[in-house]
């Protein structure tokens, strides 16, 4: 095989990596062993466990990697703060680790705040004078909501937190917008993400979030600064829709955390912040449920109990129904005897009324001459009525001249005329109703005549003075009876066979009981 390889022509020296590494390491801390620099901090978040600190420090340009050892920290006269400009003394060495270049400070100085600091605080005082920050714009988050929308990195760690977190409370639907967290476009894609969260129809196809999550893993100033964009602030306080700001960690403040309705700590502090646990909800429910059943249980006890003091301090139904009771069976009782005795007093009325044909021929009469009377005074009273007007009309002639006695003449002639229709018209009518009621007296005439009767095959039995015989005791042996039929009279003589009913003794009167109660009717 080494037959195939290339043979080396140079006389370089080969150096492994690990040399290079330490020869420049040697190289940078013989050259730069003390040295001052003035710069930003960026990134720092505080001692680590171990007691060391890890950030960098930067300007408009560059920025170099910066570490300050545990016993180095316990001589501090101030504590590090981010984006504090400082001036930093100590010395330059490489990490051959990760083969960068690092200064290990043994003293820091204050020398100011940084540029980035002082924009943002230029920011800052812009925002909170446009009222922005005040907490009467903040709005209560929903408290279950159905659809939760998170803007961040598709690909990092924090969407899988949110989600994650999100399925142990409760689980429900996350709309994912996918923007760049970090860079110069990241503050103008989280803008547009809010504006298009807001932008969805209620009913549309994509449902509309109920709340919003901005959220983003920890870093530098110089990482999150494009949460710190002024229009993106603005995009989050207009929003229509509850923003929870979850950018960084607990000691990271932006803009978005100050404009946002609630900020969490971290993106998993978002999701608990977001969403309740639902093992908690239904513990909850149940508990409410057993109190509301207990109570109404409680309730219906204490309901029973009076309502079973206030029945034993009721009187019984015997009790109350005793004396209507009394009442009622009198007034049955009473009933009872006033329909007998109504009707008794009926059929004696009944009995004494007696219809004949000469009762009938007489209220004919009396029906004919009320009539006759009426039309007598109505024309009487029509002539006296056109004298009057007549004379009434001779004195108004003599009071004008020709033409309007002729005018007033015409006038008079219709109205007569009117008149004299008018009468025509009434005494038609007056005629018609005796008409028609003497038309009915003669049709109850002939239905209550004996003559219909004898049509239907009876016979009128009379004696030899023309009495009317009744009862077959009225008549005498050998009596001679006249047998009145529909069509004619017919003789017989009364045979000695002939079978009489035994009389019967006629009923005594009731004694009227003292204290009853007359007829009802």
């Amino acid at each position: 095989m080494s037959d195939f390889l290339p043979e080396s022509k140079t006389n370089a020296a080969e150096y492994t990596v690990s040399e290079i590494s330490g020869a420049l390491k040697r190289t940078v801390e013989d050259a730069f062993g003390n040295v001052r620099v003035r710069g930003e901090i960026s990134g720092y978040r505080g001692p680590h466990s171990s007691g060391h600190a890890y950030f960098s420090l930067k300007d408009d340009r560059a920025r170099i990697e910066a570490v300050v050892w545990k016993g180095t920290m316990g001589r501090l006269k101030f504590r590090p703060e981010e984006g504090m400009e400082v001036i930093a003394t100590g010395k330059l060495t490489t990490y051959p680790g990760s083969s960068k270049y690092q200064i290990v400070i043994d003293n820091l100085e204050p020398a100011g705040a940084g540029a980035l600091m002082a924009l943002l605080e230029e920011r800052k005082r812009k925002l909170a004078a446009e009222g922005l920050f005040d907490a009467e714009r903040k709005r209560r988050l929903p408290f279950m909501p159905m659809v939760i929308g998170v803007i961040t990195s598709p690909t990092g760690a924090v969407i899988r937190d949110i989600i994650h977190r999100i399925k142990d409370r409760f689980p429900l639907h996350v709309l994912l917008w996918p923007v760049r967290v970090q860079g110069d476009t990241s503050g103008a894609e989280v803008a547009a993400a809010v504006a298009g969260f807001n932008a969805l129809a209620a009913d549309g196809a994509i449902m509309r979030p109920d709340l919003l999550i901005v959220a983003r893993g920890g870093g530098s100033l110089e990482d999150l600064w494009g949460f710190n964009d002024e229009a993106l602030a603005r995009a989050v306080s207009a929003s229509s829709i509850p923003v929870i700001s979850a950018v960084g960690h607990e000691t990271d403040w932006t803009l978005v955390d100050l404009v946002a309705d609630v900020r969490a700590p971290t993106p998993t502090g978002a999701a608990e912040i977001a969403v309740p646990v639902k093992a908690d909800l239904e513990a909850t429910l149940a508990n409410l449920g057993a109190r509301l059943k207990g109570c109404m249980s409680r309730n219906f006890d204490r309901k029973r109990q009076a309502l079973r003091a206030a029945a034993r301090a009721l009187p019984s139904p015997d009790q109350l129904l005793a004396l209507p009771r009394r009442h009622f069976d009198e007034a049955t009782s009473r009933l009872s005897r006033a329909l007998i005795v109504s009707t008794e007093r009926k059929r004696a009325r009944l009995s004494a009324i007696r219809l004949s044909p000469a009762t009938l021929d007489r209220r004919l009469a009396e029906t004919r001459r009320t009539t006759d009377r009426d039309i007598a005074r109505a024309y009487a009273a029509l002539r006296a009525m056109l004298r009057e007007r007549r004379t009434r009309l001779d004195r108004t002639a003599q009071r004008i001249g020709p033409e309007p006695l002729v005018r007033r003449q015409k006038l008079a002639g219709d109205g007569l005329a009117a008149l004299q229709r008018r009468m025509d018209q009434v005494t038609k009518i007056r005629l018609e109703r005796l008409r028609g009621r003497l038309t009915q007296a003669e049709r109850l005439m002939l239905t209550l005549s004996h003559q219909s009767i004898l049509e239907r095959g009876f016979a009128l039995v009379t004696n030899e003075e023309g009495v009317l015989v009744k009862r077959a005791a009225e008549v005498a042996t050998d009596a001679a009876l006249s047998l009145t039929f529909a069509d004619g009279t017919v003789g017989v003589v009364a045979g000695e066979g002939a079978t009489r009913p035994k009389p019967q003794p006629k009923p005594a009167p009731k004694a009227k009981v003292p204290g009853t109660q007359g007829s009802l009717f």
